[in-house]
């Protein structure tokens, strides 16, 4: 029998997503706090018809 390595409790996978999660987070959380940082983009409007 050959011996296997002892599985670790936290992959390294977990922290790389719990850090592109927090990332997420802080983004999503930044845009709704300031959305009027948002309103420096233009706005798309429609053309008239004349």
């Amino acid at each position: 029998m050959s011996k296997t390595p002892a599985m670790r409790l936290f992959k390294a996978d977990l922290y790389r997503n719990f850090a592109i999660g927090f990332v997420i987070g802080a983004l999503v959380i930044g845009v709704q706090m300031s959305p009027e940082e948002l309103s420096a983009i233009p706005q798309a409007m429609a053309a008239t018809v004349r």
